[in-house]
């Protein structure tokens, strides 16, 4: 099936959500019991970790992790903002920089000025989507990103969402409780969909859209810790308890360039199989043999691929023994964890 399909299901009882690009799974939202990113609580400061400028907070979902502590004492109540999800047994990482996040907007309350995303670079289209702006809210009170999806989007969509958005935040940042409460909650699958996947889809929300879409198959594939390279090579994926290992191997192939051609294949396909396995982390990879010289352009190749997927990933730098490290967000559980 060439085009890509949005198929918004239910998986083992947890809110699903699939995208298909030309009949091959490219992404996967599963909801978790755990604090999705983006859930808001006003958070109570705990203890803070001599030395290291952190501390600990308490919320309702159990203890959070914070950076950057300058100026709190235990017993401030503060608002925080999860970043993704925690390790077994280790604290929820958050964050004391707010935002709100939809479809076409984000509203950012501690970085003041009006943007619009660098990848409009239609400058008649850009004054357009700034007059939506203007003409909708006076004398804006936060920071605003719109977003790229603004580009194709009509004006009363994007009003809407922004006025939606600025609503939120202020309910949010003018809220007068006390005490450890969550105030927001993380967006789950389905609207984690409708606000990221932004690019024109068929949608399917009909009852059993993963069986009959191929999307049941495609997770099944995904439980095996190998994937294909193409031309006979094939690399294997391994979460241990200190990092994942992802091992490149040439099959069959014999020839000269083969490492050179699984490690490039590697590079471009990597991305895809952290995000739908769920993998984050560090990441080291034993690449298959091939020349220094060719290093450089593995490289160039494997950050284009990064650039471009969803979830933050940081190449760190070649070891002594020529494998290649990655600091990858933990922005999703791991897969195998949601379908016990």
């Amino acid at each position: 099936m060439i085009g890509r399909t949005i198929i918004l299901d239910h998986l083992n009882g947890r809110e699903a959500a699939a995208l298909m690009v030309d009949g091959k799974l490219d992404d996967l939202l599963i909801s978790t019991d755990a604090p999705a990113p983006g859930t808001i609580y006003r958070a109570i400061a705990d203890r803070p970790i001599k030395g290291q400028g952190r501390m600990f907070l308490r919320t309702p979902d159990g203890a959070a992790f914070l950076r950057q502590i300058k100026g709190m004492a235990p017993g401030d109540e503060l608002l925080v903002q999860v970043t993704g999800y925690a390790d077994e047994g280790k604290a929820i990482p958050v964050q004391n920089r707010v935002l709100f996040k939809s479809r076409y907007v984000i509203v950012t309350p501690n970085a003041p000025g009006i943007n619009v995303s660098r990848s409009i670079r239609d400058d008649e289209r850009r004054e357009e989507i700034l007059a939506v702006l203007h003409d909708t809210v006076e004398n804006v009170p936060h920071g605003i990103i719109m977003r790229s999806s603004c580009e194709h989007a009509d004006a009363e969509d994007i009003a809407d969402d922004l006025l939606s958005m600025l609503g939120l935040a202020d309910q949010v940042l003018n809220d007068d409780g006390t005490g450890g409460e969550k105030l927001v909650e993380g967006d789950k699958p389905h609207l984690l969909a409708w606000r990221d996947w932004v690019e024109p889809a068929e949608i399917i929300t009909e009852d059993g859209g993963f069986e009959t879409h191929a999307v049941l198959d495609a997770i099944d594939a995904l439980e095996s810790p190998r994937f294909e390279l193409g031309g006979g090579a094939f690399a294997y994926v391994e979460p241990t308890r200190a990092l994942v290992a992802v091992d490149v191997n040439t099959g069959k192939d014999t020839s000269m360039t083969a490492g050179t051609k699984a490690n490039f294949a590697l590079a471009k396909g990597l991305p895809r199989e952290l995000r739908l396995r769920g993998l984050g982390g560090q990441i080291v990879l034993d690449l298959a043999p091939m020349p220094k010289k060719d290093r450089r352009g593995f490289e160039s190749a494997l950050k284009a691929a990064l650039r471009n997927d969803s979830i933050e990933t940081v190449f760190v730098g070649w070891t002594p023994l020529g494998h290649v490290e990655l600091q990858r967000k933990r922005a999703r559980l791991p897969l195998v964890e949601l379908l016990k």
